[in-house]
């Protein structure tokens, strides 16, 4: 039986969440919340179950064997790696997909003028580098004003140099526009460098809740950013 799924005003709560995939216990009773404008990162060792508990706060699992109950905001939007723009439409009409609103476009080119696409409204989607439409990507899912925003390794694609101008932008975007975000990723530098907390999975179960405290302009070389990051690396199994 699938987990029960409520609406909450902002922000997210996880309560004695299951997933099954057959005989395997991909997640077991996982408790998680996550406040309004949280940022929280989600890692894990391959098959640690990441993918699958953003898939069950997305609603994208009605098939999967598992109980639970998950109370989620009204509005949430999700960026994959892949962009998914749909190639026989326009930048700006891939933005406003799906939004039921009478200012749709103009809220459409008010956010790709955010993600700094101002004046690429009409170009078809393979004119954009990867990065562009990454960048399409992340405007598509504000565009709607979400309380949620679930990001599943939406820059693991991307070169190095493109990733670090990502990271500025996301979290200039989460900071306007105040979503609770779940990010999962297998970097962890790039958790630490775009999260307020940092949740790790494993076997199924929560084996780190960290809450770095760092301020919000971060570099690598400071000792903070090292501590949390020797601590994630020890909680994933990785020695250096």
């Amino acid at each position: 039986m699938a987990a029960h799924a409520d609406q909450l005003t902002g922000g997210v709560r996880i309560e004695q969440l299951t997933r099954r995939f057959g005989a395997k216990t991909v997640l077991d009773r996982i408790d998680l919340d996550i406040a309004p404008g949280e940022f929280v990162a989600l890692l894990g060792r391959s098959g640690s179950g990441k993918s699958t508990l953003l898939r069950a706060l997305a609603g994208l699992d009605h098939e999967v064997a598992g109980s639970g109950e998950l109370r989620i905001p009204g509005r949430v939007s999700v960026v994959f790696q892949d962009s998914r723009l749909l190639p026989w439409r326009r930048v700006l009409d891939n933005v406003i997909l799906g939004l039921r609103a009478p200012d749709a476009r103009q809220r459409g080119v008010e956010a790709l003028a955010e993600v700094g696409l101002a004046g690429r409204e009409r170009a078809w989607p393979n004119q954009l580098s990867g990065g562009e439409q990454q960048r399409v990507a992340l405007a598509r899912s504000l565009v709607g004003d979400p309380e949620l925003l679930l990001a599943d390794e939406p820059f693991g694609a991307l070169d190095a140099l493109t990733r670090i101008r990502m990271h500025d932008l996301l979290r200039a975007l989460c900071k306007r526009h105040q979503p609770a975000v779940l990010l999962v990723t297998h970097d962890v530098d790039e958790a630490v460098q775009l999260a307020d907390r940092i949740v790790v999975l494993d076997g199924g179960h929560i084996s780190l809740d960290l809450r770095p405290g760092l301020p919000e302009s971060r570099s690598p070389r400071d000792p903070g950013f090292q501590e949390a990051r020797e601590l994630l690396l020890k909680a994933l199994g990785v020695s250096e």
